[in-house]
């Protein structure tokens, strides 16, 4: 449930495409305060070294929340290195047990290239459907798009940038300031 605390802020589209074995992840960059766009430029989409393994990580909701999630991603991902799956689940775990991971407001999506993975604060590590997966205010938006243009012989990149178009053009809470990585297994 969301905390009301947080209820005015909004922004952020992740998207992830995963085709012809590379994943690309997208994000665009701005936040919003109510009506009120506060930053066009966020980077919301990180490269991760952790254990020797590339990952790629996207998030939505609160940036410093986010940012102690990635963290805590890295440390599993070091003590189960190139384990993708294992060290979501276990931040996952930690995520509904602890008392203070409890009250983060944040989602990711992360992925090595092989394994594509969406991770809540409700324990959830979900492997999408279609090989597309999207979070965030405008991810509905982005998802539909890019489900669409998987019929098509598009790469990832285009589908994604594509996708983020679309949902940029129907989202108030979304921008074409785009932060794209891909990553092959």
């Amino acid at each position: 449930m969301a905390d009301d605390r947080f209820s005015g802020w909004h922004g952020t589209t992740i998207l992830a495409v995963r085709r012809g074995g590379e994943v690309v992840v997208a994000g665009d960059g701005q936040v919003s305060l109510g009506q009120t766009v506060i930053k066009g430029s966020a980077r919301k989409v990180r490269r991760l070294e952790a254990g020797g393994f590339p990952v790629i990580a996207g998030f939505a909701g609160s940036t410093a929340d986010a940012f102690t999630l990635l963290e805590r991603l890295e440390k599993k991902l070091e003590a189960a290195p190139g384990q993708l799956a294992r060290a979501c689940v276990d931040l996952a775990k930690d995520w509904r047990m602890d008392k203070y991971l409890r009250n983060l407001e944040a989602m990711l999506i992360v992925t090595d290239g092989a394994d594509l993975y969406v991770i809540t604060g409700a324990g959830d590590v979900l492997e999408p459907e279609h090989d597309v997966a999207a979070i965030g205010s405008g991810g509905n938006y982005a998802l539909a798009a890019a489900r669409g243009l998987m019929t098509t012989d598009l790469p990832a990149e285009d589908i994604a940038r594509r996708a983020m178009a679309i949902a940029a053009d129907i989202c108030v809470y979304t921008n074409g300031n785009l932060t794209v990585e891909s990553i092959r297994k």
